[in-house]
């Protein structure tokens, strides 16, 4: 089956600063949010005919192209379609959080697939377990901010697991994300989040700093 396919155009102007502003991890080709997304609207149009096994090889493609606006298009793609994929085929995109990291793409994932444990309940445990217990640490930020704006369907004994698996860690892009999960609850459950700041005075002064904002 024949797909449309996104071709990007270099913008040498752009392409140097967004390449800094990444800290020049990854080539650009300088092409901005606005331009791409104008760029896949017919590809991301035509993509709900496509069948999942094109979707997701698609999705593997742009992936793995050099220049790092397609790993937005890959995500951008997921994001259209992932309520087709059952978990199975959902997981065997999970590989993706750990080609070319960095938070951008990391989190945009993960996005997705927050997204799709809110319409699959049952599985979130499933999804939660493989992250939170992998070596990995940009697997553990997407255990961590696996639940950022579910509110009131939180699970607050599986973030406090995952905040205690990584409580030591010294990696700045975790107790990031332990601060952001535990500022984005606070909006719904204040008074767990005050307790748990309480209880848990060990954590790093980011991880404090970022939970407090709305306290």
């Amino acid at each position: 089956m024949s797909v449309k396919r996104v071709v990007l155009i270099e913008n040498k102007i752009n392409k140097i600063p967004m390449e800094n502003y990444m800290k020049n991890h990854f080539s650009f080709m300088g092409v901005r949010a606005p331009e791409r997304r104008l760029a896949e609207k017919a590809m991301l149009q035509d993509s709900k005919d496509w069948s999942v096994a094109t979707v997701i090889g698609e999705i593997k493609r742009y992936y793995q192209l050099n220049e790092r606006e397609y790993q937005y298009v890959a995500a951008d793609l997921l994001a259209r379609t992932f309520k087709r994929l059952s978990y199975v085929e959902l997981q065997s995109l999970f590989y993706l959080i750990n080609e070319k990291s960095w938070w951008d793409s990391v989190d945009i994932l993960r996005s997705s697939f927050s997204k799709w444990c809110l319409i699959h309940p049952d599985k979130f445990e499933d999804l939660f377990n493989y992250f939170t217990t992998s070596e990995s640490f940009w697997d553990r930020r997407v255990a961590l901010n696996l639940q950022l704006g579910f509110k009131e369907k939180t699970n607050h004994e599986l973030l406090e697991q995952a905040i205690l698996r990584d409580i030591d860690t010294n990696e700045f892009f975790i107790q990031k994300s332990i601060g952001w999960a535990l500022r984005d609850y606070s909006k719904t459950n204040p008074t767990w989040v005050c307790n748990f700041l309480k209880k848990y005075p060990e954590l790093s002064a980011l991880a404090i700093r970022e939970a407090s904002k709305y306290l």
